[in-house]
């Protein structure tokens, strides 16, 4: 911008690059607003050269990020100047200032259009790119026949006709019906033929988003654009200027091509036949080359080839040259080819009769599979899973379970589902299948659904051939030393069903198989211990005559879960002792569980739906999809009454695993762990009580409470929280605000309640909502963040960053900058705890509203409890356990003052929702508890914590506490962690919040029944 003769404003520029520091430079912003709204106060007395310069001094203090909320009259009113210096700067300031939405553009419109009409070019120039900037309704209603003559007019210079073309185009991109269709699809045509490569390429803009809208009012233009692409291709009459590294107008080709593929077909021979010429032209002659701008640009022309050749379902001869062309991309060393070379042969595969030559390039993408470039990994495997079919099919998943082991964290989970899909759908044999799927849980058992393994449950109940093989493979597995719980579920689910079947062979004796399942007992969570009582009740079944030392043993274990606080551990128990005293009775109610109804897989399903949604697809709109962010964007679909979705599920618990008539089961579905699933088909009564309920309700935060009815817990060191009075300051404006937004809800009870929990809201304002779900599964979590936009406007610049304490390594998924209106982004959060720490990770969130620029920092509910398993275990286990861990540092105790007065039962209940189980009946002492847990790290793997509290009936206010594991650092953190939370006021507050008054014992939230099956399925 000509900024000469103002000496005014280049003093002040000078000013402000002098300052020191941001105080200085806010100091002098303030000084030069405050002169300049006193000046236009008396704005008789400005002359136009003065009121323009505070104009520039508005737009320069806007531009480097201060909040400019007055003056806009000003600027729009220099848009009228009669000279050009004081309508230039009205048009760039009042483009830069003012959106579509603000009234004082409508004063400006009258000399906007006098502008566009006029003869003076300059002015036609300006007014255009204020048009074509802002946009808007009402520009478009307005303004749209005045740019769509200047378009079409053979008077005006190719320079003004250029911008109408760019300015229609932003029009009907915020009002469709502002373009006739009837009357300007054979001007379209006619601009098509337009010499000046400028207007043309402009053109060709338009027209793709005409015909994106609607493509069969424009037929008579595909001829045109074909005839463009020949122009283009034999470089006729192709100006210097358009010509980019020796490659006529790259950026024409490639929009022309694209606009092609918004036509169905060609049906016209010629056409045909001259456009598959150029193509083949276009094919031929692209290769890559040192210079990296000219490889740039061959390729964009090349790959919107390559989608257009598809589109058009060319001969197989052309197809295997793009095949061949694509091939040697995937060879090269820059990686940026090779991931292009992936990403288009993956689009090939849509075509039918290419999976075959793609195959030939097999070995190539399996060692794409080990490139240092995670990206470039990710489409290698995208390409393995759709070129694989039952010729291949063994090669691809050996090579794709070999990669299991060293894939990253975060292409585990989406691997290990693709592996189980693969293995179901194109298995030679069904014992194959078996042996996949095991290693499969064997190599990532943290990664693989319950889905998956309810499968192969389901084909061995099915096909009574493979239950012999699929019992060995589990006896197997179990011989492991250490092997992951869904191992544990699977091979006792088989083996308490099919284990008779083994009986001749050496080391599968009843009660050897017993053995081999109860030696895990100890390591399994609260949810594997129903199905092992179930097996142990199988077990006892099979076992005819019985056997009396094994009967008493598995009375023993039923005994001790008699009084269980879990539920169904303890109905379990209770029903299975009383029905294994029956005798031959308990034949019939454990028979072998019946067939499975056949029914098409989940897995399977959900593969075939992506593939036929793709399928309908062209190659452009494919890419459309591709290219969006990484985090999962879904838009507000509730209906015109604002009611919720009617689509919700119910589950019913199932008690004991005994048989079940499957015809009472229509509506749903029974899973090997003995859940029921029924899909209610009526509609909840009433709608979500929070403004998102349908976006961050029914699909992110499922059970959430308002926060006024969530209880708090006090979670000390490390987790404390900041009272109401300090919430605010959780709010950190980036900049000064002319009004604070402040928080809905308390920041501290809800990090509280997420602590006790896994989903729930964790921050929410009048403009955005951020939720939670997690899941966490040994020493990995997986955290989905979702962030839903509540207003009708989208919310900017929006940046989200993880401070993490250094106990924890994660990975957050690429946010998008913007929030659609009404919508919800989630994204994806990967945590690894490396060792036992109470530090807590914070998040550093902020977006833009409007004139609000918000920043909060809110600290993240993966803390110490989360990587707690809990565990029950028995007097025999735990005696041994706690004396050989004698004194410090493996044992700490220490007298607790100042504990909150408690009785036995709260301070059990508080204990268990922390993830650390009380284990009744192990002290003598009835004032005493005893209560035991795993925890999972990096650094110590799965270790087991015993916990004695030694209580004072005479004094609720202190106790003794003896904390024991196998680690020195857990057991101190362990310690400080549960007295952190039995004392009145934590030791210390920390800088993640300042700890929570002094409070009485809450009631504890029971833990949420996790469902890690429905969280893969809304993260895929």
């Amino acid at each position: 911008m000509a900024l000469s003769g103002m000496r005014g404003l280049s003093v002040f520029i000078s000013d402000i690059r002098n300052c020191q520091n941001k105080e200085a430079e806010r100091l002098r912003v303030d000084k030069e607003l405050g002169n300049i709204r006193t000046r236009f106060k008396n704005e008789k007395g400005l002359t136009p050269y003065e009121k323009k310069k505070y104009v520039w001094k508005m737009l320069y203090i806007y531009m480097l990020g201060y909040d400019v909320d007055f003056g806009h009259m000003e600027a729009v009113s220099l848009i009228s100047a009669p000279k050009y210096p004081e309508k230039q700067v009205g048009y760039i300031v009042t483009s830069c200032l003012l959106n579509e939405n603000h009234d004082f553009l409508r004063l400006a419109i009258n000399t906007v259009r006098n502008d566009i009409i006029g003869r003076n070019e300059t002015f036609q120039c300006l007014a255009l790119t204020l048009v074509g900037n802002i946009g808007g309704r009402e520009f478009a209603e307005s303004l749209a026949p005045d740019v769509q003559k200047l378009l079409i007019s053979s008077s005006c210079r190719p320079l003004v006709r250029k911008k109408a073309a760019l300015c229609l185009l932003r029009l009907f991109r915020k009002n469709p019906d502002v373009v006739n269709v009837d009357g300007w699809s054979d001007r379209m045509a006619q601009l098509l033929d337009e010499r000046d490569f400028g207007v043309l390429t402009s053109s060709m803009s338009l027209l793709v988003a005409l015909v994106a809208s609607n493509h069969e009012a424009y037929w008579s233009c595909l001829p045109k654009c074909v005839k463009v692409l020949e122009r283009l291709a034999r470089n006729q009459d192709i100006p210097q200027e358009y010509t980019y590294y020796g490659i006529p107008s790259p950026w024409l080709q490639v929009k022309t091509m694209r606009a092609l593929q918004y036509f169905p077909t060609i049906e016209d021979p010629s056409t045909r036949r001259s456009l598959f010429e150029v193509l083949q032209r276009i094919l031929m002659g692209t290769d890559v080359v040192k210079n990296v701008n000219k490889n740039n640009a061959s390729h964009a022309v090349l790959f919107e080839a390559l989608a257009l050749v598809m589109h058009l379902d060319a001969e197989k001869e052309m197809m295997s040259q793009c095949v061949a062309l694509l091939g040697k991309f995937i060879a090269v060393r820059e990686p940026n080819i090779r991931y292009l070379g992936l990403e288009n042969m993956t689009r090939m595969l849509m075509v039918t009769d290419v999976q075959d030559i793609i195959k030939r390039h097999q070995a190539q993408i399996i060692t794409s599979l080990k490139d240092p470039d995670i990206s470039i990994r990710r489409r290698a495997l995208d390409l393995l899973y759709g070129m694989c079919d039952v010729s291949n099919a063994k090669d691809i998943v050996e090579e794709l379970l070999q990669y299991l082991s060293t894939a990253e964290f975060v292409m585990r989970e989406e691997l290990s589902l693709k592996i189980a899909i693969l293995a179901e759908k194109f298995a030679p044999d069904l014992s194959w299948y078996v042996d996949v799927i095991l290693q499969l849980i064997d190599k990532a058992g943290d990664f693989v659904s319950d889905d998956i393994w309810f499968r192969v449950v389901q084909f061995v109940t099915n096909n009574e051939d493979l239950q012999p093989y699929a019992a060995l493979k589990a006896r197997e597995y179990l011989d492991k030393p250490a092997i992951h719980e869904t191992m544990v579920k699977v091979s006792a689910y088989i083996l308490g069903e099919y284990s008779h079947l083994l009986a001749r062979r050496p080391g599968c004796s009843p009660k050897e198989i017993f053995s081999l399942i109860h030696e895990k007992l100890p390591t399994v969570s609260t949810s594997t211990i129903p199905i092992l009582l179930s097996t142990y009740a199988k077990i006892l079944m099979h076992t005819q005559p019985p056997d009396p030392e094994l009967q008493n043993q598995i009375w023993t274990i039923f005994r001790k879960y008699e009084s269980c606080i879990d539920a169904e551990i303890q109905q379990r128990a209770v029903e299975y002792l009383e029905l294994s005293k029956k005798g031959a009775a308990l034949m019939d109610v454990l028979a072998e569980m019946p067939k499975f109804p056949e029914r098409q897989s989940s897995l399977i399903k959900k593969a075939e739906d992506t593939e036929a949604d793709t399928a309908e697809q062209s190659a452009i709109k494919l890419r459309t999809h591709q290219q969006t962010s990484n985090a999962l964007v879904v838009t507000d679909q509730r209906p015109a009454n604002g009611s919720p979705p009617v689509n919700h599920l119910g589950l019913v618990k199932v008690p004991s695993m005994t048989n079940v008539d499957r015809n009472s089961a229509d509506q749903g579905e029974i899973e090997p762990n003995g859940t029921l699933t029924v899909v209610d088909p009526q509609p909840p009564s009433a709608p979500s009580p929070d403004v998102l309920g349908d976006l961050l309700g029914p699909l992110a935060i499922e059970g959430h409470q308002p926060a006024a009815t969530q209880p708090v817990h006090n979670l000390g060191s490390g987790v404390g929280v900041a009272p109401n009075a300090e919430d605010a300051l959780a709010l950190a404006p980036v900049e000064e605000q002319t009004a604070t937004v402040q928080p809905i809800g308390n920041i501290a009870e809800r990090f509280l309640a997420l602590c006790l929990k896994d989903s729930g809201i964790l921050y929410e304002d009048p403009y955005i909502q951020i939720g939670i779900k997690a899941d966490w599964r040994a020493h990995h979590g997986r955290l989905v963040l979702f962030l839903g936009n509540k207003n009708t406007s989208p919310l900017v610049s929006v940046q989200a960053l993880i401070l993490p304490p250094s106990h924890l390594r994660s990975e957050l998924s690429l946010v998008p900058e913007t929030i659609p209106p009404r919508a919800q982004v989630q994204c994806p959060l990967e945590v690894v705890n490396l060792h036992p720490s109470r530090d807590v990770a914070v998040l550093d969130f902020s977006y833009k509203f409007g004139m609000h620029l918000v920043n909060v920092k809110l600290r993240l509910p993966a803390i110490l409890n989360k990587f707690f398993q809990p565990i029950s275990i028995s007097a025999e286990e735990f005696f041994p356990q706690w004396r050989s861990l004698s004194g410090p540092p493996l044992k700490l105790q220490e007298v607790v003052r100042g504990v909150r007065p408690m009785s036995l039962p709260e301070m059990a209940n508080s204990l268990n929702s922390l993830r650390l189980m009380v284990c009744p009946g192990l002290d003598p002492n009835a004032n005493n508890l005893v209560a035991s847990t795993t925890f999972y790290s990096e650094s110590t793997r799965a270790m087991l914590c015993l916990v004695r509290i030694e209580t004072d009936p005479a004094d609720r206010t202190q106790l003794r506490m003896t904390v024991a594991s196998g680690d020195p650092t857990l057991t101190f953190e362990l310690k400080e962690f549960i007295k952190e939370q039995l004392v009145i006021v934590p030791t210390k507050p920390t800088a993640a919040g300042p700890p929570l008054p002094p409070q009485t014992q809450p009631t504890p939230i029971p833990p949420a029944e996790s469902d890690p099956g429905a969280l893969l399925a809304g993260l895929l």
